[in-house]
């Protein structure tokens, strides 16, 4: 039986029409199968600097993610144009990503961010450790000591305490100890001028730094959001009638690590640049890493004439008094117990 011609040709169609069905099909499976990866947990994939987009394929297939040859997503980058886009970095691979997905998740540089908090109250010593012990913070050699990290961000009085601002900060694998505490000292640079241009008039303090000191201090002597303002009046009024501050958390900045917890009267009483007990006016530095709100409390303090208070033991909370001798009873009945 002869085979018409037209039935020829829609064989020879056919012939020729199956790689590009079959090119179709991988193209769809490209698109749109998922990443293999686990079903729970996100997988890391980290791209050095140089990797281009051919050895990345590789290693995704390689690895056991890329669901197609490593070859269907190089000639996808070229073709879209985003293969010379890549950028390096840690990546989170979520179940359910697809290949193009992914490319774009590279070329939008969608790093891994890592977290890191400067709780407020601690000093820039603690800070330093903590940043050269985070696993993820490359340490260079230059920032070994405070000294060295004032010197390195150019910081003001050539002492780093007080210039980092606390909150929690993100960054991606990789970054440097000195990118790090640059960008903390920038944001309170930018929040201490903030604050100092919307002060309250007839202020004590001669500059921005003055009020940085303030600040520290009163970020150690409450933790009570309600005390702080009504703290920092005191401290303000004491400054501006002459009195001494005489607050012992500069007493025990100024011990360094000869303090072992307690405060004695002997030290009190042992004069340092630090100690508000036998010097008058504000210590040189701060003490602390001062919040926004304790730096929002040294420029805003509360009117009023309390000159005194004393810790009651409860919830952080303190008694303030107007005269010396409603504090002596304050200071009888919440720490003598009398």
């Amino acid at each position: 039986m002869k085979i018409s011609a037209s039935l020829k040709l829609l064989f020879i169609v056919f012939l020729l029409g199956l790689p590009l069905l079959y090119a179709w099909s991988e193209y769809q499976r490209f698109l749109n199968t998922p990443i293999q990866t686990s079903v729970d947990e996100e997988t890391i994939f980290t791209i050095q600097p140089g990797d281009n987009l051919s050895r990345i394929s590789q290693r995704l297939f390689q690895e056991g993610l890329s669901p197609t040859p490593s070859i269907y997503l190089d000639l996808y980058g070229r073709y879209q144009g985003t293969a010379n886009q890549i950028k390096a970095g840690e990546y989170a691979i979520s179940s359910g990503t697809t290949l193009p997905a992914l490319l774009q998740q590279f070329v939008d540089g969608k790093v891994v961010q890592y977290g890191l908090t400067i709780v407020e109250g601690m000093t820039a010593q603690q800070l330093l450790l903590k940043v050269r012990q985070h696993p993820k913070i490359v340490t260079t050699e230059e920032l070994a000591d405070l000294p060295a990290v004032a010197a390195a961000l150019n910081l003001p009085d050539d002492h780093a305490e007080g210039w980092f601002l606390p909150e929690t900060y993100k960054f991606p694998a990789g970054t440097t100890d000195i990118q790090f505490l640059r960008r903390a000292y920038l944001n309170m640079q930018s929040e201490l001028d903030s604050a100092w241009s919307e002060r309250s008039d007839d202020l004590p303090y001669d500059s921005p730094y003055e009020a940085l000191i303030m600040a520290s201090i009163i970020e150690k002597e409450t933790g009570v959001p309600e005390e702080r303002d009504e703290i920092s009046g005191v401290f303000v009024r004491r400054l501006e009638k002459g009195m001494r501050l005489q607050t012992d958390p500069t007493v025990i900045y100024g011990m360094g690590e000869s303090y072992d917890g307690n405060i004695r009267r002997k030290d009190l009483r042992t004069d340092t640049l630090y100690n508000t007990y036998t010097r008058h006016g504000l210590p040189p530095t701060p003490i602390c890493l001062p919040s926004k709100e304790a730096i929002h409390a040294a420029l805003h303090p509360k009117d009023g004439e309390y000159l005194f208070f004393v810790a009651t033991g409860e919830e952080g909370r303190h008694k303030f008094s107007k005269t010396y001798s409603e504090h002596n009873k304050a200071v009888r009945k919440y720490q003598l117990n009398r």
